[in-house]
């Protein structure tokens, strides 16, 4: 076979010059991957020994990073934008005398303000004609001398931050909070009715609609005494609670998710009668019209 002669490197531009470097690199692995295999198939043929197939370390390999099954099908997270931009600011450009103005280049900055704010409500305060005092109520969502917010702040880097208390003290008093150790641990003891409730709701629903539900308990051990923490959930939803037993009334008084009514039916019949209540009890409380009973 005839071989062209080489082009003069000369009148190659770079580009070229690149590619035609690019090119006789895979043609040479090509060839040494072709002279391996004859050489290999001439040992064959002579009977001497091939190669020897060495196989690497398990050192080496374990000191490889573990790979996923799936890394392949890893989607790359791609720019990330804010949902809202609160201000767009012109920069103006120092530009000669009879330049044209072709609009402007964006350029996206994010930050950060955390700052104290304070606001002073001056309350109407009015006397009736009969003597009684009328003042005028705070706006919804104020409760204390403390707002939403900052509880809010206050909530979400102790339970998910995982903040110690001095140490979110001593965050809110460097932003310009005047609060104390004790103000704080209240934002987080006191008046938590709503979040128990809300965290109720959520259980009630999930039972009401969910197929299937999973339980599991751990121990949980709190100001020097045992606990256990219940899990109820699936694929949809969490819910835990932490009590001192986890007997079976406890488990089914958790599946109440705060309901304390009890209800006369079949199945409560069933029961009594497994666990050898006496028929002249059963039989009076059959014949009640009340079935439903608050506590």
């Amino acid at each position: 076979m005839d071989v062209p002669p080489p082009p003069s490197f000369s009148d190659l531009s770079r580009p070229e010059l690149e590619a035609l470097v690019v090119d006789l690199f895979g043609k040479v692995a090509a060839l040494e991957k072709i002279v391996a295999e004859q050489r290999e198939e001439i040992a064959r043929l002579k009977g001497l020994k091939g190669r020897p197939a060495i196989k690497p370390s398990g050192m080496d390999k374990a000191t490889e990073p573990v790979k996923p099954a799936d890394q392949a099908k890893r989607r790359l997270r791609g720019k990330v934008t804010p949902r809202v931009i609160i201000e767009d600011q012109v920069i103006k450009a120092a530009v000669p005398e009879g330049s044209c103005f072709k609009g402007h280049e964006p350029f996206l900055v994010q930050d950060l303000v955390i700052s104290a704010n304070a606001t002073r409500y001056l309350r109407e305060r009015w006397v009736t004609p009969d003597g009684r005092t009328i003042l005028a109520p705070l706006p919804e969502g104020i409760d204390g001398h403390f707002g939403p917010e900052l509880r809010r702040f206050v909530l979400m880097h102790y339970h998910q931050g995982q903040s110690t208390l001095p140490r979110l003290v001593a965050l809110l008093r460097s932003v310009g909070v005047s609060i104390s150790k004790r103000q704080v641990q209240r934002l987080l003891t006191d008046n938590q009715d709503d979040f128990v409730s809300e965290a109720q709701a959520v259980l009630r629903a999930a039972l009401e609609t969910s197929p299937y539900v999973s339980v599991d308990d751990t121990g949980a051990r709190h100001a020097g005494k045992n606990g256990f923490c219940t899990q109820i959930g699936n694929d949809w939803f969490t819910w835990f609670g932490t009590r001192s037993s986890k007997s079976r009334l406890n488990f089914l008084d958790l599946l109440r998710a705060g309901h304390t009514d009890y209800v006369l039916n079949d199945a409560a019949y069933v029961y009594m009668r497994k666990h050898a209540l006496p028929a002249t009890a059963i039989t009076r409380l059959m014949v009640e019209p009340q079935t439903y009973f608050a506590d």
